[in-house]
């Protein structure tokens, strides 16, 4: 290698160990077949898992080699802002500053075009300014959703969340995908009928 081409991939290299932090950001989702919390890493690789089954159902004709980019990457800001819980309004009022910041550094690590390329997919992804974004988007609300019914709704309980919470947080589902969010209602109101929710 050339200087030019060892400089290129030290930044790629440094990028790389930087996101093995992912593994340490836990979420509030809890995994099936233990008793701990799942972690951005492994919510990202779920992610891309749920784009290649089930990209048939998105709305609109979507490049799923897109799909996969944009949901192992979506989350990578949170190496610096930290996991927002969906459903806690105070963290949610500083949340985009917190990952403008953090996607500064953290993109910018890369080499420019791949720098650019991943800042403009998240803020596509963000904006759900693409199909591709918005089918993203949606298998990042149903992927959590699915996980939480499964457990019985626990994250549900533990947090004390309402029913109408859940069903306004999955309505963007249908920007991305009729089908998906047809799925998250009936989710939603099987664990209605289970009790898996306060209603006080």
């Amino acid at each position: 290698m050339n200087s030019e081409q060892m400089e290129r991939f030290t930044q790629q290299m440094a990028f790389l160990v930087e996101l093995d932090k992912m593994k340490n950001i836990r979420r509030q989702t809890r995994v099936l077949h233990e008793d701990r919390a799942e972690n951005d890493a492994e919510h990202a690789w779920h992610l891309a898992m749920l784009a290649l089954v089930l990209s048939e159902y998105a709305n609109e004709t979507v490049n799923v080699a897109t799909v996969v980019e944009t949901v192992l990457i979506h989350d990578i800001v949170e190496i610096d802002a930290g996991d927002t819980y969906a459903y806690d309004t105070a963290g949610n009022a500083t949340k985009v500053e917190r990952e403008q910041r953090a996607a500064e550094r953290l993109f910018g690590m890369l080499p420019k075009e791949q720098s650019e390329r991943f800042r403009r997919l998240w803020e596509e992804f963000e904006a759900g300014s693409t199909p591709e974004a918005r089918f993203a988007a949606a298998l990042d609300r149903i992927q959590p959703l699915t996980l939480n019914y499964c457990k019985q709704g626990e994250s549900w309980q533990r947090h004390r969340i309402k029913p109408e919470q859940v069903i306004g947080r999955m309505q963007p589902v249908y920007a991305g995908s009729t089908v998906l969010g047809d799925y998250a209602m009936e989710l939603i109101r099987r664990a209605q009928e289970n009790g898996w929710f306060v209603t006080d």
